[in-house]
């Protein structure tokens, strides 16, 4: 079998889409990894396919975005590009860079949409600027992998953690078998991606959710980091798996002087003020963004996955947090109380509270880190209800608000991952908000509807609410009461937004 197309993966993406069925999403993207493996570039195609599918590109980073994506030449009248041939030409775009770069990057563009047709155009433009919005995240994609390659999902699901993109999961999958997923393991350097945690309303009902012997974690508002040390040499991670330890001097010399050649540390990066009471999330993140290399910014770890040669994620809880004491002195740990009473967590996030923090992480002792899931072994508790939501439209304000886009439709994640309108809000917005959301959402505006813009799914918002009620007037069902922004949150990609069923768990 010669090159897979990309028209072939087109047409596959849209039936995809088209279906809101779980089990013919996989057969589907299942299907189409078999074809790959039978292709003549097995390894590349399947790679290419299973990130594509994923809703990703293989390049970190293009240079293109929505606008310098707007004009596009007239399409071909018939398919011929492979897909080998596609990331080829995406990676040499990628990677120019200096003085005449932008021209020669809007000819390689013009050169490349121009040999697709109007289907494969719309839908490689989607996926650069991580538009492509078919319902198969990674949940889907890893049962697809594991159905063609006749897997035990278990297998695939536990290499997965050790590699943050999915291509490389499925190729080892289809062209080696069980025991190419097996040889997957925690590598310093290698990021994994970070354990997440489920919300509950109160302490009570986080307790309840662990259903189990439980630590309680301070919860701090900082950035999420994940950092890598062997001999001298420091890596930081951000939850989206950039490395950032150029920007993080303290953290990097605070990590290079703990007593051990091989870590992989989990904690989070927080700027203190004169009293060490936590500044703003906005203050941390701003100055994390610079790349001069931020000062103030102190690193505070909850958990460890690797030690030496012992890689501790598959090990319980309490076993990675005693080893991380051994390791770790108390001052660049989060504070922590191990108990069996609901009435000392309780007391426990009264006081993080009233010391500034954001509130605490309750944490199933005997539970394993479960890179890149979102369940009920980690449960957060906020002293007021907030979710992350992702941004789906925005509408022109009145008034005084003229001129300014003001009213934010919100949405949460669904069942297969696309992102479910559940209310709208303008409250709790600053002028300085308003001016900031105006300029960031034009930027992902792909249409208009009277006074209504609507948006690439991107920007994430935390939003605080008094409670959810069951609603005929959204399609998730259920509306938010009292919704107003706290923050955008610009340190957590629109796939990480909280789901649907997080949602309906506060009725």
């Amino acid at each position: 079998m010669g090159a897979m197309l990309l028209a072939r993966l087109v047409d596959v993406s849209a039936q995809v889409a088209a279906t809101r069925s779980r089990l013919a999403k996989r057969e589907l993207i299942a299907g189409l990894l078999r074809e790959a493996a039978d292709s003549s570039g097995a390894e590349d195609e399947i790679d290419i396919a299973a990130s594509y599918l994923s809703g990703t590109l293989r390049q970190r980073r293009t240079g293109l975005g929505w606008r310098g994506l707007a004009d596009l030449p007239p399409p071909a009248d018939e398919p011929s590009l492979g897909l080998g041939e596609v990331d080829a030409t995406l990676a040499e775009i990628s990677g120019l860079t200096g003085s005449g770069s932008q021209g020669l990057r809007r000819s390689a563009v013009d050169a490349l949409f121009a040999r697709l047709t109007k289907p494969e155009q719309d839908y490689l433009r989607d996926l650069i600027t991580g538009n492509v919005r078919q319902g198969a995240l990674d949940s889907v994609m890893l049962d697809a992998v594991a159905e063609a390659a006749s897997l035990d999902l278990e297998a695939v699901r536990r290499a997965a953690m050790f590699s943050a993109p999915t291509g490389p999961i499925a190729v080892a999958a289809l062209t080696g078998g069980l025991p190419a997923l097996l040889e997957f393991t925690l590598l310093v350097g290698r990021p994994v991606r970070p354990m997440l945690a489920s919300a509950a309303a109160d302490v009570p009902a986080g307790v309840e959710k662990v259903a189990g012997p439980f630590a309680v974690d301070t919860k701090l508002d900082g950035i999420r980091i994940q950092v890598h040390k062997h001999a001298d040499e420091v890596l930081v991670f951000t939850r989206s798996l950039e490395e950032i330890g150029g920007r993080l001097p303290e953290v990097v010399e605070a990590t290079r002087a703990l007593p051990a050649t091989d870590l992989i540390l989990d904690g989070e990066a927080l700027s203190l003020d004169e009293t060490g009471r936590p500044r703003p999330f906005q203050d941390t993140a701003s100055t994390t963004a610079t790349r001069s290399g931020a000062t103030g910014i102190q690193p505070f770890f909850f958990d460890l996955l690797l030690h030496e040669g012992d890689s501790l994620i598959e090990a319980p809880t309490s076993e990675r947090l005693d080893r991380l004491d051994s390791v770790v002195p108390e001052s660049l740990r989060v504070r922590r109380l191990v108990t069996d009473s609901p009435e000392e967590a309780q007391s426990f996030f009264g006081r993080a509270v009233a010391e500034g923090q954001e509130g605490v992480i309750i944490k199933r002792l005997d539970a394993p880190y479960d890179a890149g899931r979102r369940g009920s072994a980690w449960v957060k508790v906020k002293p007021r209800h907030t979710l992350d939501l992702v941004v789906l439209a925005v509408e022109w304000g009145s008034g005084r608000r003229q001129g300014w886009l003001s009213n934010i439709h919100l949405g949460a994640l669904g069942p297969d991952g696309t992102p479910v309108m559940l209310g709208k809000t303008f409250k709790g917005m600053t002028d300085e908000m308003l001016a900031w959301q105006t300029e960031r959402f034009l930027a992902l505006e792909t249409s208009r509807e009277g006074h209504v813009v609507h948006l690439r799914p991107e920007q994430v918002v935390e939003i605080a609410f008094d409670g959810v009620q069951r609603s005929t007037r959204y399609p998730g069902g259920v509306a938010l009461r009292f919704a107003r922004v706290l923050r955008y949150r610009d340190d957590k990609p629109a796939t990480e937004a909280d789901s649907l069923e997080t949602v309906r768990s506060f009725l």
